[in-house]
């Protein structure tokens, strides 16, 4: 059968946020990440290689296409062309739902590089953080790079998209943690089990207005004290080290 050109075309369309939005679907690529994405969305469809077909009968969605090596080369969004690309739906998460009250949470505040939002969740899903928050300037989700870099986090870590300023003003009743410059020390700071761990930006950090929110504000120190280092931190790796003193300690 193989892929028609309306389907090449599709795969192409979903780069772009707006088609995206328009279809509600997004792009997922690599025999690993569509296996675990099938088991939480529902599938549109798929192209694979006949022998990963075979190897997954178990494989369902509302289309399936056998692809040789050379269609999937020229449906790629990747540079080197996986084994299997499929469309999913988004699913569809109610944030007034969220429970939130006893664990932890991350909320990000215009972090804008996808593979960093994409890095963000795959941390979090190591660290048993099953929700995050994101400012609308965030980087899609659903973005093909951001869907790659969560190595198919996105499956089991629910992400949304809201006012910041306003979501953390709903939550009061929540500690809520931030890292900067001017903050405790992690290392030697008290820390919950619960509340909301906001990362800003690459560039800016935290925006005022949402700094303002933040009761709790933490800084990691390098080290040793006073040696010239690097300016900061990458926002991927700031909360890496963040989530892991926070499972070390507050569980």
């Amino acid at each position: 059968m193989g892929l028609s050109k309306n389907k090449f075309k599709y795969i192409q369309s979903l780069k772009e946020k707006k088609f995206r939005s328009e279809h509600y679907t997004f792009v997922a690529e690599g025999t690993k990440l569509v296996l675990d994405l099938l088991a939480t969305c529902q599938c549109q469809f798929i192209a694979a290689l006949p022998e990963i077909l075979a190897a997954h009968p178990e494989i369902k969605a509302e289309e399936i296409v056998e692809a040789d090596e050379s269609e999937l080369k020229k449906a790629t969004l990747l540079k080197t062309a996986p084994q299997a690309i499929a469309v999913f739906y988004r699913p569809e998460y109610d944030i007034e739902k969220a429970d939130l009250g006893n664990r932890l949470s991350l909320v990000l505040d215009s972090v804008q590089d996808p593979g960093n939002v994409g890095a963000i969740v795959r941390i979090a899903d190591w660290f048993g953080i099953e929700t995050i928050i994101c400012s609308p300037d965030t980087a899609d989700l659903y973005n093909p790079k951001t869907v790659q870099a969560t190595m198919g986090a996105i499956a089991r870590v629910k992400v949304y998209y809201t006012d910041p300023v306003a979501f953390l003003q709903q939550h009061t009743h929540l500690p809520v943690y931030g890292t900067f410059l001017e903050g405790a020390d992690i290392y030697t700071e008290t820390l919950t089990g619960n509340g909301l761990i906001v990362m800003g930006s690459e560039g800016r950090g935290i925006r005022r207005e949402v700094a303002e929110l933040i009761s709790r504000k933490l800084y990691i120190p390098s080290y040793p004290a006073g040696r010239a280092t690097s300016e900061s931190l990458n926002v991927a790796a700031a909360t890496a080290i963040v989530c892991a003193e926070f499972r070390r300690r507050g569980r």
